[in-house]
């Protein structure tokens, strides 16, 4: 069980995803007395989007652990700067920016993942973003790209209900890096389809994180809950 000053876990899910994909995790959590919330990230726009997270982290009484997958990790990065109740920072496969840097510009001087290929723009712009469309992952690769390792009809739930991130978000450049300060722990999914493996690696290495790799694809925490579990249970130990 935990103690009176153990974090939040705040679970932040990435694009083309809703927090319903941590069920695994917050079942894992919970049953270990951890108090868990996972907020939506809306997906408009970085700065937009990391305002809406500090927000919420900031009206939690106590200290936080805030956990990001994918473009989520973007945003913790972001809001975790100016954020004093922030203990850690755990990002599952996702981005770790630097300041000026985007998720799209980070992953330049490696080869392409197959999300680039997969991906396709909407013919309207954004609802709600600064500029330009919404991008979905196209419905004949979706699970290779984004899910490889859940069951197929799992797989076309997650497409079903997917949630597009606008491409405003993808390029807009981050202002702030909360790992600079923060400690952090890395989970890098080796057989990832939407984020090179070798740019995690490198975000982890940049940013000096405890760093462990997991066989699986982008969402190996949905298949593979207990283990994602057990990676943020460190982070945890490690701030209380």
């Amino acid at each position: 069980m935990t103690g009176p000053s153990s974090p939040t876990v705040v679970l932040v899910h990435g694009a083309f995803a809703d927090a319903s994909g941590f069920a695994g995790v917050i079942r894992e959590l919970t049953s270990s007395g951890h108090d868990v919330v996972a907020p939506p990230n809306p997906l408009r726009g970085l700065a937009f989007d990391a305002a809406a997270l500090a927000a919420a982290v900031r009206a939690i009484d106590g200290p936080v652990l805030l956990v990001g997958h994918s473009y989520g990790g973007a945003v913790i990065s972001q809001a975790a700067a100016d954020l004093d109740n922030v203990t850690g920072l755990v990002y599952l496969a996702a981005f770790g920016l630097d300041v000026g840097e985007s998720c799209a510009s980070v992953q330049g001087p490696f080869p392409p993942s197959l999300l680039a290929k997969t991906s396709y723009p909407t013919p309207y712009d954004a609802p709600g973003a600064a500029h330009g469309p919404d991008l979905y992952i196209a419905k004949e690769q979706f699970r290779e790209t984004f899910c490889a390792d859940v069951p197929v009809d799992t797989a076309a739930v997650m497409y079903a209900t997917q949630r597009p991130l606008s491409l405003a978000a993808l390029t807009e450049n981050a202002t702030a890096a909360g790992w600079k300060t923060k400690p952090s722990w890395y989970l890098v999914s080796e057989s990832d389809n939407a984020i090179p493996p070798d740019a995690e690696r490198f975000m982890a290495d940049r940013m000096g994180a405890t760093t462990q790799t997991i066989a699986g694809s982008h969402t190996a925490f949905i298949a593979q809950p207990v283990a994602a579990a057990n990676f943020i249970k460190l982070a945890l130990t490690a701030a209380e």
